[in-house]
């Protein structure tokens, strides 16, 4: 179980880490997949989840976790539950978490 939570907090920290925007990045473009394999690629490669296999970002696991619109995908990034981290919209402005949410739905069928 401590390696557990050890191992949660270590990919936490690196998805976090992820999520740190520098000025060459910010200027690198802003469409969805730019942005998502930016902040979200790292903990969710090919729409997966290392994290949390249950909730990769698949439409059948977004449905069956109640996700299926990109106002859901950006809610879940402003208040995501345990092991994700929280991108608030100083992290990630509302335009920019809406390309990612619409990325997902149109990429991860």
């Amino acid at each position: 179980m401590k390696k557990a939570i050890i191992a949660t907090v270590f990919l936490s920290a690196v998805c976090a880490a992820g999520a740190v925007i520098g000025p060459d990045q910010a200027a690198a473009g802003s469409s969805g997949e730019a942005l998502f394999k930016q902040h979200c690629a790292l903990c969710h490669p090919d729409g997966g989840n290392i994290i949390n296999p249950q909730k990769t970002l698949l439409k059948k696991d977004r449905d069956a976790n109640t996700i299926k619109t990109a106002a859901d995908i950006v809610r879940t990034m402003r208040n995501p539950g345990p092991g994700m981290t929280k991108f608030d919209d100083k992290t990630i402005p509302d335009k920019d978490a809406k390309e990612i949410a619409e990325y997902i739905l149109k990429t991860f069928k």
